[in-house]
């Protein structure tokens, strides 16, 4: 092996760092909310929706219409955020390097 290109020491040690992210992107969440708050969501640093929330109020049998966009907006809103905050955490473990491919939803 020529000497000084021994990358097998700091690729295993990028990887362990990685899967530490992974973990602790499992449990950070982030909230979104459209309508005002009438629907909020939360989604994890694994794209996962965790809980949803919905004001009474705006559960009409007549217009669920407005329902169903006010929960489409607010959870892609959310994974839009969860996706900043996965490029974020990435982004320290890369020192600050945008590295292609690692924000790609569903990567991690």
């Amino acid at each position: 092996m020529i000497k000084g290109l021994d990358l097998i020491g700091p690729i295993k040690a990028f990887q362990e760092k990685m899967e530490r992210v992974q973990e602790e992107l499992e449990q950070k969440t982030v909230e979104a909310s459209s309508g005002g708050g009438m629907v909020t969501v939360v989604i994890n640093g694994k794209l996962e929706l965790v809980d949803i929330t919905i004001d009474p109020q705006v559960v009409n049998p007549q217009d669920l219409d407005m329902l169903e966009d006010l929960i489409i907006a607010a959870v892609n809103d959310g994974l839009k955020r969860a996706q900043e905050l996965m490029a974020r955490e990435i982004s320290k473990l890369a020192g600050g390097i945008n590295i292609p491919g690692l924000n790609v939803p569903g990567l991690l």
